[in-house]
């Protein structure tokens, strides 16, 4: 009878992330350049400058983005050592600097837009370097950096150009039809707006700030989620920035198909019912006269046959669905693995920014549920292509798009009877939305890699071990 040896346990090697092809990526390069370029000549044909212009403007122009470059040079940074990144940090402040100082001798009025140009020659100096100076996957990894700094800057702007485009292309709005279905909620936006207006300047001016910095809160989370890109010189499979980018690539095609401008515009006095309260209150036209009446956020509006209406070629029809909705739930999911401080983070910012929404006048409540799904619909379809198209992906996903459609076309051709239903049509709403929502969670919780893996037998015991013939 020989002794026992018992055998190390099998090493598990690390699975990297599956790589995407480099012919793919020269695909997705030319069709984003495509459709800036599509873009740019239609914002020229209304009049507007479109986002590659915009984006180069900011090259010697006072930025009206500086906060957003400095962003996105700390996301290019990601892939620089620490020593790199204090001269990329220094060499833009030095820029913003100087062209702060020829501003000032030539008396340029920059409405108080006086720093990012540094940030943004920062980024295409190191462009230039990936170029020039670096070889093999340096090159690689370097203009990848890049890529990711001008992708949110360029996104931003694409974002402003649509928003212009809607206003322009959209002369009719379909707010009462969105205003009927949402008596089915409660009008949401009405009680909400009540309670924001309740806590006067200090309640507004929070909220306000908060969901203006939804961007700045988004690239937190990405550079804690790319923090290891300079150490293990490779970019995670799946990350926040590509998922903010789809949401606002996708999202304003979906404002020319259903245009709404809000209760706030469509029911009340616009701007100028949050003037008196405001630090940063913007000039912009009145709309009040467009409204159907001054009704929010005092009394919802009553229950008649819908119709559109016309409203000014200034306002954006940026309601359906919420995309800062979608933003924020796209925040909250890629907080939930960090560290507490930022599941925290996530979190507030969700209820902050859900707040803003209603509390505003900016949405309706469909417009929030819509959002949900269509943010949980990217996300999923973003984590199928990174980690393989499972089928219960491929049915999530497409069970999110039927969802989200079956969703838009209640809002336009079955709002009356939701109104005259609420008791149904409410959870049933709900409902909906919670599918997808448990859908997505026992989905990813499965197929994510470095899921909890499956319980292995115990091991037995010395003495239940049978002996083995030499």
């Amino acid at each position: 009878m020989a002794s026992e040896v018992t055998a190390p346990p099998p090493h598990i090697p690390r699975q990297d992330p599956p790589r995407i092809p480099a012919g793919l990526w020269a695909v997705a390069g030319v069709v984003a350049l495509g459709f800036l370029v599509a873009l740019e000549f239609a914002a020229r044909r209304y009049g507007l400058p479109g986002p590659i212009t915009s984006q180069l403007r900011e090259a010697v122009v006072a930025p009206k983005s500086g906060s957003l470059l400095y962003a996105a040079m700390a996301l290019m940074t990601l892939v620089l050592t620490w020593r790199q990144r204090f001269i990329a940090v220094g060499a833009a402040i030095g820029i913003d600097i100087a062209f702060s100082l020829v501003r000032w001798a030539m008396d340029v009025d920059t409405a108080g837009h006086f720093f990012g140009n540094g940030a943004f020659w920062v980024i295409l100096g190191y462009g230039v370097i990936a170029v020039t100076r670096r070889t093999g996957p340096e090159r690689v990894l370097l203009l990848k950096g890049v890529g990711l700094g001008l992708l949110l800057v360029a996104g931003r702007k694409t974002g402003d150009t649509w928003l212009l485009i809607t206003a322009k292309t959209r002369p009719a709005v379909l707010d009462p039809y969105v205003a009927t279905a949402d008596h089915a909620l409660g009008n949401p936006s009405w009680l909400v707006g009540r309670l924001v207006s309740a806590t006067g300047p200090i309640g507004f001016n929070f909220l306000d700030f908060v969901y203006g910095q939804l961007g700045l809160a988004a690239v937190v989370v990405a550079v804690y989620q790319l923090r290891r890109v300079a150490v293990e010189r490779r970019f995670p499979s799946h990350h926040l920035v590509r998922t903010f980018l789809v949401i606002g690539l996708l999202g304003p095609a979906f404002y020319m198909m259903y245009p709404v401008v809000g209760p706030l515009f469509a029911y009340g006095s616009g701007t100028e019912y949050w003037a008196p309260v405001s630090l940063w209150a913007a000039d912009i036209p009145s709309s009040a006269h467009w409204a159907v009446a001054d009704l929010w956020p005092q009394t919802p509006p009553p229950l008649t046959t819908p119709h559109s209406i016309p409203f000014d070629q200034i306002t954006p029809r940026n309601c359906m669905p919420s995309l800062h909705t979608a933003w924020a739930v796209a925040i909250f999911i890629h907080t939930r693995k960090g560290p507490r401080v930022l599941r925290y983070a996530g979190s507030f910012w969700l209820i902050a920014t859900l707040t803003a929404t209603l509390g505003f006048g900016y949405h309706y409540g469909v417009d929030l549920i819509a959002g949900v799904v269509f943010a949980l619909t990217v996300e999923v379809a973003l984590r199928s292509f990174d980690h393989g198209w499972h089928r219960s992906r491929i049915r999530l996903a497409a069970y999110g798009a039927t969802v989200f459609a079956v969703l838009l076309v209640s809002y336009r051709f079955l709002p009356l009877k939701m109104a005259e239903y609420p008791w149904v049509s409410g959870p049933l709403l709900i409902l909906a939305m919670t599918s997808v929502v448990y859908g997505y969670v026992r989905t990813t919780a499965a197929r994510e890699p470095g899921a909890t893996p499956a319980r292995q037998p115990e091991p037995q015991s010395q003495s239940e071990r049978q002996p083995e013939p030499i």
